[in-house]
């Protein structure tokens, strides 16, 4: 219920940012301002989820899933509105209606969560999050990835079993203080 009323009060008060963001995206990058985008959700659900569009329409389906910060795909307004966040805005919709929540793992594309095994399953149970303790501690994420010869490969191999890892964690020690906590520090940037 937290989510959901939060979710509601942050959408009235940033439709006119998420209207001016589409808006520009959608002239940089020559396609809808609004992205979706087939994701895992709990129990291994598939959902669409929404962001800014960020990519040029013509490149966003090239070169694997991983986005680098240097990566050609990425419009002028795409650097900002990721580095800013904005792009995430219309996930509060996606909230609203259930699919996600402020605080989980990230949701991953379809080959990823979907091919979870044995114990690693059991991040499946929690929605998935805007924000989370996987995504703070990646919060370079990108820049991470720039610095790597195969970006997709350091993911597939560094990064997200470091992620199943710590999402495993913060299921078995999930609080309502520590989601506090954590939306505390994604806001704060801490």
């Amino acid at each position: 219920m937290f989510d959901v009323i939060l979710a509601i009060i942050l959408l009235l008060l940033t439709w006119p940012i998420l209207l001016i963001a589409m808006f520009i995206a959608r002239i940089d990058c020559k396609a809808s301002g609004l992205f979706s985008q087939l994701r895992i959700g709990r129990y291994g659900k598939p959902f669409t989820i929404y962001k800014i569009r960020s990519m040029r329409a013509n490149d966003a389906s090239k070169e694997g899933y991983v986005t680098a910060s240097n990566d050609a795909r990425i419009s002028k307004s795409g650097a900002f509105f990721r580095k800013s966040k904005i792009d995430e805005l219309p996930q509060l919709w996606n909230i609203i209606i259930g699919e996600m929540s402020f605080i989980g793992p990230r949701p991953d594309m379809p080959g990823y969560a979907d091919k979870l095994s044995g114990d690693d399953r059991a991040v499946l149970q929690l929605r998935p999050g805007i924000t989370g303790p996987a995504t703070l501690k990646y919060r370079n994420e990108e820049d991470i990835l720039a610095a790597q010869d195969d970006p997709q490969a350091y993911n597939d191999t560094v990064l997200w079993p470091d992620k199943v890892a710590i999402n495993r964690a913060y299921l078995d020690n999930y609080s309502f203080f520590e989601d506090l906590r954590l939306l505390w520090r994604t806001i704060s940037g801490t």
